[in-house]
């Protein structure tokens, strides 16, 4: 954290809380360094490109974001990640988010004590959320 003084713009919190913004940010210093194509699906990134973006990124985790995809080599990869793991936000990002996988998410939210309402709703296949 004592490098958050160097960063063009703020590193993501461990708690996601500015994820929005970061994402954001995070997009247009992609696409004004020419390496934006290094998060974007069927697009061919070289493989310094594909390095200087994953610098870019990572630079703006915080660092116990940064320690748990450490093992994690390729931009998409690691954009996919940071993406499905706060994937119900990103429907404010532009990004589409199918019906199945809001549902997923809202049965998963469900107390312990309601597993049995959980699994009745999964059974009935539900395919809208309210």
């Amino acid at each position: 954290m004592a490098n958050l003084g160097n960063l063009d713009f703020v590193a993501l919190d461990i708690t996601e809380k500015n994820y929005l913004t970061w994402v954001m940010e995070a997009n247009i210093h992609l696409e004004a360094e020419n390496i934006g194509d290094t998060i974007k699906e069927g697009k061919n990134a070289s493989s310094q490109d594909r390095a200087k973006a994953m610098i870019l990124i990572c630079r703006h985790l915080d660092e116990g974001l940064r320690s748990e995809y450490l093992t994690v080599e390729d931009p998409l990869v690691l954009w996919n990640a940071l993406k499905n793991r706060i994937g119900s936000q990103m429907k404010l990002c532009g990004e589409t988010i199918i019906e199945e996988d809001m549902l997923k998410k809202t049965f998963n939210t469900f107390h312990a004590s309601n597993v049995l309402l959980q699994q009745q709703y999964r059974e009935q296949d539900f395919t809208a959320t309210s």
